[in-house]
């Protein structure tokens, strides 16, 4: 394989598969506000959250980790103040105590945290500023959840760039369908296992919990409950569990994709349960995690990390292609499973993080495994329907297309939706 594609692949796996805790929105307000205090030099007396609207859309009803219950931009940016520690990255409130959530509620609740909505920026935007009497300081995350570009103190500059500093090692534009089906067949094993590992281990021990405890609604409890005991309704279960604890509180870190634990999660957990019922290797287990990471990673550059398209939908069209892969299915057949998936899910709306981002995983990875039951069988749906081309690379192009471009103004009207009777 071309040496310059092989490395850069590696680099976008090392720059993408990296370990969050709790959902990676109020985690990425909580970083910014822990990097902000860090800069004032003392706990701040006030705090301005300034976001855009995908940020505040993710925040707004999900639970914040080691908060105690806690919820919205103002419980993570005032947990991130009080006890982040912004070396840690996007596990900056790892080792927030009992007393920090307590701490927490008491200053959210008089008001020391005031939320406001930015218009006209990157979707993804968190700027905050902390005082405490005449000193002030002021950080900013852009595009990327723990992508600092900015940092101001006492209106003098410390820091500023418009660059991920990552995304300098990396090309995704490099990303196509055959090359990644070429890598998976053909990386050296000791250049990823370790990356891969750390998935397996951290993603299966977050939905063994949400299959273990009453995290939300209990989607993957209700999955098994139902279910008829195949493999099918376990990797459903698996990685609806995984969301269930995740969306809900649970402060075990897991190994994202494409920005987002609940992507990670989905893209993953239904390839090791297909892959211990297949009894395969563990070298063919990650050579199907590394081409399922990979494709996830290809249909998002499209999109971008937040928009009104849910993740879920991408990610469980990727974990399709890596069962297919399990099955020693050939690339027409992935690419199949692929077009097959989309084709049938492409259109779930991102309504901010939740508990249902559980039952929307659940409904992608259905749908993924009905295109792989149906591209093994030479079913698929044809060029010309819908948004299916004759050429798959251009059914992703479509997708994302109409997840970025088509549906911007559906983003705006979501949140208006949500946010309706409260103004930021």
């Amino acid at each position: 394989m071309n040496r310059e594609i092989y490395d850069n692949y590696l680099n976008i796996l090392k720059s993408e598969l990296k370990p969050a805790m709790g959902c990676t929105e109020p985690i990425a307000i909580a970083l910014a506000a822990s990097k902000c205090r860090e800069v004032l030099g003392t706990k701040p007396e006030k705090i301005l959250a300034i976001c855009s609207g995908n940020i505040i859309k993710n925040v707004k009803a999900v639970l914040v980790p080691n908060s105690n219950g806690q919820k919205g931009v103002e419980a993570a940016a005032v947990l991130g103040a009080i006890a982040g520690d912004s070396s840690l990255g996007l596990e900056v409130i790892s080792r927030a105590t009992e007393e920090d959530a307590k701490e927490c509620k008491r200053l959210v609740s008089e008001g020391i945290c005031t939320v406001e909505l930015k218009e006209g920026v990157d979707n993804l935007f968190v700027r905050i500023e902390e005082e405490n009497g005449e000193d002030k300081a002021v950080v900013e995350i852009v595009t990327k959840h723990d992508n600092i570009t900015y940092i101001e103190k006492n209106g003098e500059v410390l820091f500023e760039t418009e660059k991920d500093k990552e995304k300098e090692k990396i090309d995704t534009s490099l990303l196509n369908l055959k090359d990644i089906y070429e890598f998976a067949n053909t990386v050296k094993i000791k250049d990823v296992e370790e990356i891969i590992k750390k998935q397996r281990d951290y993603n299966l021990a977050i939905s063994d919990e949400g299959l273990r405890g009453s995290w939300g609604e209990q989607v993957g409890k209700t999955f098994l409950e139902i279910g008829d005991n195949s493999v099918k309704t376990e990797a459903i279960a698996k990685a609806a569990a995984g969301s269930d604890a995740r969306m809900n509180g649970c402060a075990l870190p897991v190994v994202i994709n494409s920005g987002s634990g609940n992507q990670g999660l989905t893209c993953t957990l239904p390839v090791f349960v297909y892959a211990k019922n297949l009894n395969v290797s563990e070298e063919k287990l990650i050579r199907a995690l590394v081409l399922t990471n990979l494709i996830a990673i290809h249909q998002k550059r499209y999109i971008g990390d937040l928009s009104a398209f849910c993740g879920a939908v991408s990610a469980g069209a990727a974990a399709a292609c890596g069962i297919a892969y399990l099955h020693d299915s050939d690339f027409d057949v992935i690419t199949k499973t692929l077009a097959n998936t989309l084709a049938t899910t492409g259109g779930i709306v991102c309504d901010g993080a939740k508990s249902s981002c559980a039952s929307k995983i659940a409904s992608s990875v259905n749908a993924g495994i009905l295109g792989f039951e149906m591209a093994k069988r030479n079913r698929h749906f044809k060029a010309g329907e819908g948004l299916v081309a004759r050429e798959y690379e251009d059914t992703i192009k479509n997708i994302g297309h109409i997840a970025k471009v088509g549906m911007e103004q559906t983003d705006i009207e979501i949140l208006h939706i949500m946010n309706a009777n409260k103004a930021y």
